[in-house]
């Protein structure tokens, strides 16, 4: 099987420090939603693994991040992409929950449903906490210097190994090459 594993604000919609609170602040980045259907064109399953804090917090709820992912898949949709599955942790950092990225509680469930062990498997991120995730089950850290990437790449808290990109499409032109 052919996965990948995105993180969702600031890989594949625009990120913002205030979060993503409804539909109409959800904005993609340039070329993310082709380079997922670039990926789905070429056998990949796409998986999102997403801390949701602002569930936590009370910013929002379920219904609204659903919501929000409806006019992902549906913009997703237009340009011949999906989205394969998607996870999300909805606990503040102090819940201390074992799902909540850096931790590898999400990332593990996502092995166990689908079957598949994650080492060397795709994994974007733009912050430090996606990216020790990705490396503590194996998979191939991938930086995207969008969203929070920039100032994850200055500061040099990222995995040894971890591949960097300026963005999602060139990330993508990586893997498909592979």
């Amino acid at each position: 099987m052919k996965l990948i594993i995105l993180d969702r604000d600031g890989v594949i919609n625009q990120d913002s420090a205030d979060f993503i609170k409804n539909p109409n602040e959800w904005i993609p980045i340039p070329d993310s939603l082709e380079s997922i259907a670039r990926l789905n064109q070429h056998g990949f399953s796409v998986i999102i693994a997403t801390n949701q804090s602002g569930i936590g917090r009370g910013l929002f709820d379920i219904e609204t991040m659903n919501a929000i992912n409806k006019k992902m898949l549906d913009l997703l949709a237009q340009v011949g992409g999906h989205i394969d599955a998607i996870f999300y942790c909805p606990h503040t950092e102090d819940a201390n929950c074992k799902c909540r990225k850096p931790k590898s509680g999400m990332l593990e469930e996502i092995s166990t449903r689908f079957g598949v062990n994650l080492k060397n498997i795709p994994a974007v991120g733009d912050a430090t906490r996606d990216l020790k995730a990705y490396q503590s089950v194996g998979a191939q850290p991938i930086l995207v210097k969008t969203g929070k990437g920039e100032d994850t790449f200055v500061s040099k808290a990222y995995p040894k190994n971890t591949w960097i990109f300026n963005n999602l499409s060139q990330a993508v032109d990586k893997i498909l090459k592979k």
